[in-house]
């Protein structure tokens, strides 16, 4: 909706005051697991974990981060699944008291903004971004009806408004990943140089050894012509609207980040994550509480890889 007047900010900034600032959705008491289910959570999570676990194996990590952690959902996973690897997570919120004490903890501004010594001083570590950088927040902008590209403000109530162009900065992305050659007039985009810079920062971090981003995205190909931009409240989608008490979220242009490998979550859990194939049916016979345990394990395995999440992607760096 086009608001004609009234306060607004343009959309970058406003989403992030929407979500880490004061007040904002990831403050909330209730955390995101209040209002949504990832694949941190519950026996996907413990999933998740394993193959987690797989990858820092193959790659000789000596630690996995945790970024956007969240209430530690996935960090309880991997503990109960490991009980030695150094765990550390970091998001918005201070220290969870749920957290086990083996598991470091470091509180961050949010956004694209993260600690400087995201590893606590390991050497060789594996960083694990689970839908963070969809949760950066990115500039917003539209073609007007003239054909040009402007950013896009908006008020607290989600109303939106034409402003003027882009930064330089923002203008070469657009044009190297995001080109606008048959463009029509509400055509939308969403500008991940934001995005590139904060995974650049993780990627610098001392003791750094693999970075792994997991989350919604697209490639060039298949840019989303009026963008993914939404908002998440109570488990439902909702518009964007940037006042504290919705998730707001977009899509990331997996393509533009530095990588060295990119995959989808089927073919990654293909790779790394635990066996689909029921357990023999003899096991129901000779131990049925062990036999309940390995079906529910190879059901929560095939449904992310095979689930709404399947289709997420694996950026490895």
């Amino acid at each position: 909706m086009l608001a004609d007047d009234g306060p607004d900010r343009p959309w970058a900034e406003a989403w992030q005051d929407a979500l880490y600032g004061e007040g904002g959705f990831y403050q909330r008491p209730e955390g995101p697991a209040g209002h949504f289910t990832t694949a941190s959570h519950g026996s996907l999570g413990s999933v998740l974990a394993h193959a987690l676990l797989a990858v820092a194996a193959e790659r000789d990590c000596d630690a996995i981060v945790d970024l956007g952690a969240g209430r530690g959902e996935l960090l309880t996973a991997l503990r109960a699944a490991d009980a030695d690897v150094p765990l550390i997570g970091i998001d918005v919120i201070d220290r969870p008291k749920s957290l086990a004490p083996s598991i470091d903890w470091q509180s961050s501004p949010g956004g694209a903004t993260v600690p400087a010594t995201i590893t606590g001083g390991h050497r060789r570590a594996l960083v694990v971004a689970n839908e963070w950088l969809d949760v950066v927040p990115c500039p917003i902008a539209d073609v007007d009806e003239g054909g040009a590209l402007r950013e896009v403000a908006v008020d607290h109530e989600g109303r939106e408004r034409l402003t003027g162009p882009l930064s330089e900065a923002d203008r070469a992305w657009v044009e190297r990943w995001w080109p606008l050659d048959d463009a029509v007039p509400g055509d939308r985009v969403e500008v991940g140089r934001p995005r590139d810079d904060a995974w650049a920062c993780v990627l610098a971090a001392p003791g750094v050894a693999v970075a792994l981003a997991i989350d919604y995205g697209h490639v060039r190909p298949l840019r989303p012509r009026l963008g993914t931009l939404a908002g998440y409240r109570d488990g439902a989608l909702t518009a964007p609207i940037p006042d504290g008490r919705h998730d707001l979220t977009a899509h990331v242009a997996v393509d533009s980040l530095p990588q060295v490998e990119r995959m989808t979550q089927r073919d990654a859990l293909a790779r790394w994550g635990p066996p689909t194939a029921q357990p023999p049916i003899e096991l129901a016979r000779t131990d049925p509480a062990a036999y309940l345990a390995a079906i529910g394990a190879s059901s929560a395995a095939y449904n992310l890889r095979h689930g709404g999440t399947a289709d997420f992607w694996w950026v490895l760096s």
